[in-house]
């Protein structure tokens, strides 16, 4: 995949898969703007690119505020001269469940999963459209974000808010030539090595070298940061022209394309419906066959 000649923006790239992002797209030809909040990741990150023989600068912000997403889309436009790629990776975690969530800890994860989503695609949305040449937008969301996930109320809701979003924009940003999509990712990050079924097979795969079980990358999605890197280099690309509006789901060996939501099942009553009415035909009717929710636990093999 040739990306050379394009300049990227990947925010919260200083570790984990955002620096994976950054490195996979810097890899392939393209100029990358590193962001996070912490300066000595950010040179790391960046150290990482250029020892390599790639393209990089850093920028070091709290994604959420414009004066953040304006000083990534400036910093892009001043080393490197444009912009074509922006990717919205930034986020943090505050898990709680319900009824222990403070409104600080709901709020923190807004501002940087969905504002910080918000600001950054606002600020590169008036740059694109200025330069005329189209260009590329890559949100990520979760799984949480498509099925919810218990004590992550604020995650969930912000990730899948990061969905509507991508669908939305990329009906406003269409006539311009830029495209706008939604990745799912699942990898062996710090986060997923605290579920318990995950845990000691990634352990014991970072301790030997070896690969991830074949379960765990194909039933279960989930493999190496480096394996979600493949799709955002794939969405930065011409290759993706006409891609567009879409959840995307990506880990181990599983490429998957998520659903949009739409109506299941359908009923009518003359004059509308009754509390009663409804009662009387749920069971039988519309909910005869109601949907899942939630992340279905990992299944580790048996001995």
């Amino acid at each position: 995949m040739d990306l050379q000649g394009r300049v990227a923006i990947v925010t919260g790239s200083g570790r984990g898969l955002g620096l994976a992002y950054a490195q996979a797209l810097a890899a392939a030809g393209a100029a990358v703007v590193v962001n996070d909040v912490d300066q000595a990741a950010v040179d790391a990150a960046v150290a990482s690119i250029t020892s390599e023989g790639g393209t990089a600068t850093g920028v070091v912000a709290a994604v959420g505020d414009s004066e953040a997403a304006e000083q990534l889309v400036d910093a892009a436009v001043q080393e490197f001269g444009h912009l074509d790629v922006l990717v919205t990776n930034a986020g943090i975690l505050r898990d709680r469940v319900l009824w222990k969530m403070t409104d600080d800890d709901f709020d923190a994860v807004f501002r940087v999963h969905l504002r910080g989503t918000f600001t950054c695609a606002r600020a590169a949305a008036v740059r694109m459209r200025e330069q005329g040449t189209g260009g590329r937008m890559v949100l990520i969301s979760s799984p949480a974000g498509q099925r919810g996930n218990f004590g992550q109320t604020n995650y969930a809701a912000a990730k899948a808010g990061v969905v509507a979003m991508a669908r939305t924009w990329a009906m406003e940003l269409g006539r311009a030539g830029i495209t706008v999509n939604a990745v799912v990712p699942v990898a062996a990050t710090e986060m997923t090595k605290t579920i318990p079924a995950f845990a000691p097979v990634i352990e014991e795969a970072e301790r030997t070298g070896k690969p991830l079980p074949d379960w765990l990358r194909k039933d279960e999605g989930l493999g190496t940061v480096e394996d979600v890197a493949a799709l955002i280099t794939f969405l930065a690309s011409d290759a993706s022209d006409g891609v567009t509006g879409q959840a995307i789901g990506i880990g181990g060996d599983r490429l998957a394309l998520w659903a949009h939501p739409k109506e299941k099942a359908v009923a009518f009553a003359d004059g509308g419906w009754s509390a009663d009415a409804i009662a009387t035909g749920w069971a039988d009717g519309v909910g005869a066959e109601p949907e899942t929710y939630g992340i279905p636990a990992p299944q580790a093999p048996e001995a």
